[in-house]
Formats: C-alpha cells, structure tokens, sequence
C-alpha cells in the first residue's frame, strides 16, 4: 500500500513546483510547433482508422510539413536570440 506523507502533501504544492515565467514562455514560444504536432499525429490516427486513400495521404503530408516549417520557425527564431535571452 503507498503511504503519502505530510512532508509529500505539503511539497506537492510547494511554490517552487511551479512553472516560472521563462519556462512558461519557452512553452509559449513551441505552442505552434506542440499544435502542428497534435495535428500530424490526429491526421496518422484517421488514416489508419480506414483504408488509405488519397485525401488522408494528402492530409498527412500536409500535417508534415506544417511541422517542419514550424520546427524550422522556431530554430530561426532561436538562433536570433541572444546568449541571456533578451530579445
């Protein structure tokens, strides 16, 4: 049986658990990426859900390149920056 200890529950919501702002911006900054990436694999599942057909090879390949173009947005975006993250 797992126990929790009082020392577990009170660190669970600790202040320092949290997020901080830089981490939530760098989030922030991916979240098109993170997208194009829940869009490609929601185009892999419906074209393996049936038999393949055109449209669905076309939505996929669609999806993957939505996905590189935003991997390669964000590289350019992060070769920019400076090295202390102040734009």
């Amino acid at each position: 049986m797992n126990e929790i200890t009082v020392q577990d529950a009170i660190t669970a919501f600790a202040d320092w658990m949290e997020p901080t702002d830089a981490e939530l911006h760098a989030i922030e900054r991916e979240m098109p990426l993170i997208l194009a990436d829940v869009d490609l694999v929601d185009a892999q599942i419906t074209a393996m859900d049936h038999a393949p057909n055109d449209v669905d090879a076309r939505r996929v390949r669609r999806a993957l390149a939505r996905v590189l173009a935003e991997r390669a947005k964000l590289t350019n975006r992060t070769a920019t920056v400076p090295a202390g993250g102040a734009a």
